[in-house]
């Protein structure tokens, strides 16, 4: 019976390559703290030491702008429709009952 691959979370592989970055404990030490196979710890370090560049030298990322303003416009229609929501209860509620 084969086993299930284990899916590790963004955050766990930031931390144990941070870890692993730091040189303060062995790789194989590192490894066996978050039961994770040494040579996955390397790949996480190599991997986050080679796109820490990327952090500081991108601009503020365009489909995050643009997500922020569709979701200002959607709270802007949600507040429309709730206007005119309690307008029609209001004009309709006398005779609805």
């Amino acid at each position: 019976m084969s086993k299930k691959r284990r899916q590790h979370s963004p955050a766990l592989k930031a931390q144990v390559g941070l870890e692993a970055l730091k040189n303060i404990d062995p790789v194989h030490a590192i490894a066996a703290k978050h039961g994770v196979h040494p040579t996955q710890v390397s790949q996480w370090k190599r991997e986050l030491s080679e796109r820490l560049p990327e952090v500081f030298s991108r601009a503020p990322d365009g489909a995050a702008q643009e997500a922020q303003a569709r979701e200002k416009e959607l709270y802007e229609e949600i507040g429309l429709l709730k206007m005119q929501l309690e307008w029609l209860k209001k004009k309709v509620g006398p005779l609805g009952d």
